[in-house]
């Protein structure tokens, strides 16, 4: 006989992870397909630095995971926008709408082995490891068949709610058939530590440029986070350099609003894609995270739109008799619309334009930054969405959340 469970979400990453948490504190069992082996963290538990946005921290908060971070976090308390080459800039401080910060960064593996803390305290979430999903068999009585293989060969369990949460080259939404549109923006994105003479102060750094944006983002721990855009044809041999080449590159790229750059860590390089599924829910099924979006790394909002899918999800189903029903899927695809359209278009629009080399654009950039720094009202809405109050918000992003 195969397994029946309620919600079977596939990928035991920062998103799946983090849905598994928010439906245990919901009361609903859900069981994690994870293909890291026990003793190890999938792979997305890496050096690289999150942003999390200030409704992210609040959520998470409330899942007991931030409670659990071994390094201290980052506050953003300022963030410093501006176009190498172009008058202007954008500096928005979160105290001006009544913030502390606008968010944390946080290392990845810090957070990784939080979510693993957290997971291990909870009974309810059954976790099958090492797992991978194979494809789907029946869909018949109100649910829907799932081979996986692990250690004991492969076996079928069936569910009410099929999760995909494998990430950008989503195995279950390939089984699905939900076609995508991709886009390569031909860049290739260096994550690393760097220390520098000026110790971080709460400002976020984001350096735009014709290959893409050079951040430095204020660690918890004394160091900066830098992210360095490079143009794919010139990303092996900038992965070659030195460290003391590699610094000068990035110090010219990003300036001396830091002081002298003095120390690198190791460095990983990462595509800039985006990877749009066209549809996010199926019959017993839904996307969230990567799978159901993939977005350039340029103003730190992937995980943070992807967690609200999932914590979305999580409300809808706490409150359903059947957690893969038609009207609830179709309504977590109407909650997320306007904040995942409206992230996407962000994303998208400032990779494409920041980095445009048509001349033309140079003062029109230049107009735009001063505009998003004068104006008020323009300032209020990328301050909302930096902090991640955008669209119908989840009840655990919102400060207080019991």
């Amino acid at each position: 006989m195969a397994q029946t469970h309620d919600v079977l979400i596939i990928g035991g990453g920062l998103v799946g992870a983090s849905l598994a948490l928010a439906l245990d504190r919901a009361g609903v069992a859900a069981t994690l397909v994870d293909a890291a082996p026990p003793a190890a963290m999938p792979a997305v538990f890496d050096q690289r630095n999150l942003s999390f946005a200030d409704a992210t921290v609040n959520a998470l908060t409330a899942l007991g995971v931030m409670q659990r971070l071994r390094a201290p976090a980052g506050a953003i308390r300022r963030i410093h926008a501006s176009r190498n080459g172009d008058f202007g800039r954008v500096l928005l401080d979160a105290a001006d709408y009544g913030r502390d910060s606008f968010g944390q960064v946080v290392v990845a593996r810090d957070f990784g082995a939080a979510l693993e803390s957290r997971l291990a305290e909870l009974p309810r979430v059954v976790r099958l490891r090492p797992a991978r999903f194979l494809g789907f068999g029946d869909l018949a009585d109100g649910l829907r068949e799932v081979r996986v293989g692990g250690g004991d060969g492969e076996r079928i369990l069936r569910a009410r709610l099929v999760v995909a949460a494998d990430g950008t080259d989503s195995a279950v939404r390939n089984a699905l058939g939900i076609a995508v549109g991709r886009h390569d923006y031909r860049q290739r994105l260096f994550v690393a530590r760097l220390r520098t003479q000026r110790a971080p102060d709460g400002i976020a750094y984001e350096r735009l440029g014709d290959d893409g944006p050079t951040a430095l983002l204020p660690r918890g721990d004394g160091a900066w986070g830098l992210v360095h855009g490079v143009a794919e044809a010139e990303a092996d041999r900038v992965a070659g350099l030195a460290d003391r080449d590699f610094m000068l590159r990035v110090q010219d790229a990003f300036g001396w609003r830091a002081g002298r750059f003095l120390e690198v860590g190791e460095r990983s390089p990462y595509p800039a894609l985006r990877v749009v599924a066209q549809q996010t829910t199926a019959q017993r099924a839904v996307l969230v995270g990567n799978a159901a979006q993939t977005l350039h790394p340029i103003g730190a909002q992937g995980f943070n739109l992807g967690l609200r899918d999932a914590l979305t999800l999580a409300e809808l189903i706490a409150g359903a008799d059947d957690p893969g029903a038609d009207a609830l899927l179709e309504a977590h695809a109407a909650r997320r619309h306007e904040d995942r359209t409206r992230t996407l278009a962000f994303s998208d629009g400032m990779a494409r334009v920041t980095a445009s080399r048509v001349p033309l654009m140079r003062p029109l950039r230049g107009l735009g930054l001063a505009a998003l720094d004068r104006v008020p009202s323009l300032q209020a809405l990328l301050a909302g969405g930096a902090m991640g109050y955008r669209g119908d918000v989840p009840a655990l992003c919102r400060r207080g959340a019991a």
